[in-house]
């Protein structure tokens, strides 16, 4: 594991850009990607190479890791359109290369599966929750579960209430997410964190006990995984 310490926000996003746009050079990528606050900066990055640089995204096909359950993708917070607005519609890429999952039982989770199966993510992009989730696979997730319907606990309920008029009630309580096994057939894994309140987190991930107790420590064991991180979410860090 590769842990890359920044400045800010800002410097950390710019460096995650480099990792990513070494992926992306290549011929027919495929991209496994993330929701939330911390890669907003690498998409706008991704984003304003595409205009300056002409850097094409026509022939990558992208496989997003999450969505909630019981929300249309049209809702403003759907992770579909995140992903439009954040990054989809500001590049040329093929909508029709464009997978986010949907659905709400073990059915929906297979065909997600199976056309993940059919493909073989080059670069995975992963946030980390506070608890150490990544994607929504919550402490107690087994290493080996594949795409999956995920029970949200109270600490992912709460840090997701800002973007529901700060009313946990609002927020889903379900969420249909890549499980911890299929993250781990990526061949490459790329983590961003930033702020304080990820600095635990990141520690138990880079240094502490491989454990089910802390989801994203799993990445310990993966062969080809870079974290970029800025010096708050790194100050909990001894090596």
């Amino acid at each position: 594991m590769k842990v890359i310490v920044c400045e800010n926000y800002d410097e950390m996003s710019a460096k995650a850009f480099e990792v990513m746009k070494e992926v992306v050079a290549k011929d027919n990528v495929v991209l496994g990607l993330a929701t939330g606050s911390s890669p907003v900066g690498l998409y706008q990055c991704m984003i304003k190479d595409h205009e300056e640089n002409g850097t094409s995204y026509k022939n990558i096909r992208t496989y997003n890791l999450d969505e909630y359950v019981g929300i249309d993708r049209d809702n403003a917070q759907s992770y579909y359109t995140f992903m439009k607005e954040n990054l989809f519609d500001h590049i040329d890429i093929d909508p029709e290369n464009t997978h986010v999952p949907y659905g709400n039982c073990k059915e929906d989770c297979e065909a997600y599966e199976a056309q993940l199966d059919k493909v073989s993510i080059d670069l995975q992009l992963l946030g980390i929750g506070r608890n150490g989730h990544i994607g929504f696979n919550e402490p107690g997730t087994s290493f080996d579960e594949l795409t999956h319907i995920v029970y949200l606990t109270p600490s992912t309920i709460e840090a997701n209430a800002r973007f529901f008029d700060n009313d946990m009630n609002k927020v889903p309580k379900q969420a249909i997410s890549m499980g911890i096994g299929t993250i781990m057939k990526s061949k490459k894994i790329l983590l961003v964190a930033s702020g304080k309140d990820k600095a635990e987190a990141v520690k138990a991930m880079v240094e502490g006990p491989v454990t089910t107790d802390m989801p994203a420590s799993a990445l310990q064991n993966h062969p080809d995984v870079t974290v970029v991180v800025d010096k708050e979410a790194a100050s909990l860090l001894t090596k």
